[in-house]
């Protein structure tokens, strides 16, 4: 005979108050999300390093940004710090006005878990080869009625096929959740942070990998 044997799931709620609309991000220190310790654990996680939005998206860039990254702030989305160490790099393309770039991205790996993230840039967009820039441009575009001609002319990373999946996407993931909590497109700034605190991942980030923000880079 087999008999059901009792068993608790604790969740554990890291509450982070609204902040006003003109509030400027932090300064340093590491936004978390929700932590489930109900949940599965997954092997793949991201890690986004916020930037500021003047700031220019190249490979060198990044680079010298990852070489000056005080890896021992960074925290794993198994909630321990200082237990992160480069695991390896991949490459992933960036389509900009000026061609397509070639970023060598930073994966790091927890000591404690096991578990591994890529590095990326909060002007990124999780599995997508247009910046969030571009995302943001097209749906505004999409949202004041642009012609599509008028935007595919002024950005030659932007063709017809990537506008119409935007727009796709856009409506069926994020639309309602940006009308939800009130978050407009614009400042970025606040976008990327609303994005992460109402729903722990970047804005337009389709799959749901575990993504955490990390607001200080020095």
């Amino acid at each position: 005979m087999f008999y059901p044997i009792p068993f608790c799931i604790i969740i554990v709620y890291v509450t982070i108050n609204k902040r006003s609309r003109n509030h400027p991000l932090p300064q340093f220190g590491f936004l978390p999300h929700i932590l489930n310790i109900g949940t599965p654990m997954y092997h793949k996680a991201m890690i986004t390093l916020f930037v500021e939005e003047n700031n220019p998206l190249t490979p060198n860039f990044y680079n010298n940004l990852i070489s000056n990254l005080q890896f021992h702030k960074l925290h794993c989305s198994c909630g321990h710090s200082g237990c992160l160490s480069v695991h390896g790099y991949y490459y992933r393309h960036l389509k900009t006005p000026s061609g397509k770039l070639r970023f060598k991205i930073c994966r790091v790996k927890c000591e404690v878990c096991g578990k591994t993230h890529a590095i990326l840039l909060s002007l990124f967009v999780p599995y997508s080869q247009l910046s969030l820039n571009d995302h943001v441009e097209i749906i505004e575009a999409f949202e004041d009625i642009v012609p599509t001609a008028s935007l595919l002319k002024s950005n030659d990373s932007i063709d017809e096929s990537s506008f119409r999946y935007i727009i796709r996407q856009y409506l069926k993931h994020w639309k309602q959740k940006l009308l939800s909590e009130k978050i407009t497109l614009t400042p970025l700034p606040d976008l990327i942070q609303s994005c992460f605190v109402h729903y722990s991942c970047q804005f337009m980030q389709i799959r749901r990998t575990i993504n955490l923000i990390f607001l200080s880079t020095t």
